[in-house]
């Protein structure tokens, strides 16, 4: 196996994109708002920041067109998709110019306390009350406190590794 020697010097956007493609991620939909305003998006980049109190973070790219709503509505569901959820992740993509309410034209959703839109069968579905929003370069950093969560069956997870969705099937013990 041939390594490839990284210069002392910042990678450029290209590299760093083509290296971060070796990092496997979760696969979950974050949704944000209500009614006809509710929206969300593909996110790989969540994380637990804290089990006490239960804290995730989130990293939502601000030229989003879902950006607006954390702001509007202080709140956000994560909802880790399973291998049968691959067309919903698509979806979320914005695949075909698919924006804000119509996202949700696949699965079945239901509001959380905080009223965030969650996954009906999700992997799991976490509702957050948004407690702090960091800017970063592109990206803001949202860090959500887990109001209620749903763990769903144990049917397996969809990641996203070396530019495509993968799925991970359950393994009995």
């Amino acid at each position: 196996m041939e390594t490839q020697l990284v210069t002392a010097s910042a990678p450029d956007a290209v590299d760093y994109r083509l290296a971060m493609r070796h990092f496997a991620g979760n696969v979950s939909v974050i949704t944000v708002g209500s009614g006809d305003r509710r929206s969300g998006l593909v996110a790989t980049s969540t994380v637990s920041l804290s089990v006490d109190p239960p804290l995730m973070l989130v990293c939502v790219n601000r030229n989003s067109s879902s950006w607006p709503l954390f702001g509007d509505f202080g709140h956000f569901g994560v909802n880790s998709l399973g291998p049968h959820h691959q067309p919903i992740a698509e979806r979320f993509t914005g695949q075909g110019g698919i924006k804000g309410a119509d996202r949700f034209a696949l699965g079945m959703w239901r509001s959380g306390p905080t009223g965030a839109p969650l996954l009906v069968g999700a992997a799991v579905a976490l509702d957050c009350e948004i407690e702090d929003m960091i800017a970063k370069s592109t990206h803001t950093i949202l860090i959500g406190r887990v109001c209620s969560m749903e763990i769903g069956e144990q049917k397996g997870a969809l990641i996203y590794w070396q530019g495509g969705y993968r799925p991970i099937e359950t393994v009995s013990p």
